[in-house]
């Protein structure tokens, strides 16, 4: 190789590697935008629109401020692009705030506070992950953050599929690890 191609070759390969590491941080998109929905806290209404919508239920991710294990899953998992695909898709997806004083009114029409609403559904660490029908009724919920973006997946699957109603979580996930 000649010495005066060097210095070319040299930045050529830097230019590949900032490319690679540039193309990775594209394809990670802020939860805050890509992955939760907008909400006025009216979950009825939440309701009719993911009906509307032809969703398969709604999510509600409740989280807390300080809580290392929800800021893990915003940052590896809820900022995947196809995690938010494929929760967006099927699901209608919320943050609460278990500490939170904002108003909402939940599925059953009573208006309160979402401390009081994580309260009620027994929400006792975070993250907690609760899945509810179209109806309002709890389908199932998953305590703590998931492993990966591919457990999350196959969490959404779980319930997009209905296979909750056969068999516990964590015999499904055996089931996958399987394949």
């Amino acid at each position: 190789m000649n010495l005066r191609n060097r210095p070319s070759s040299l930045i050529v390969l830097m230019m590949l590697l900032i490319s690679i590491v540039v193309a990775d941080t594209v394809h990670a998109s802020d939860p805050s935008a890509y992955f939760f929905d907008m909400t006025m806290g009216d979950f009825p209404d939440e309701l009719t629109a993911a009906q509307e919508q032809g969703k398969k239920g709604i999510m509600l991710f409740f989280e807390s401020a300080d809580c290392p294990f929800c800021i893990w899953m915003k940052n590896n998992v809820l900022n995947q692009p196809r995690v938010q695909k494929f929760y967006k898709k099927n699901f209608l997806n919320f943050q609460v705030d278990t500490e939170g004083d904002v108003e909402i009114t939940d599925f059953n029409g009573k208006t309160m506070r979402q401390k009081d609403f994580t309260r009620i559904n027994r929400v006792r660490a975070t993250p907690t992950i609760i899945f509810y029908d179209l109806k309002g009724r709890e389908l199932t919920r998953y305590f703590g953050a998931t492993s990966s973006a591919k457990e999350f997946l196959w969490l959404g699957e779980y319930v997009a599929k209905g296979i909750y109603k056969k068999m516990p979580f964590l015999k499904y996930k055996r089931l996958k690890l399987k394949e």
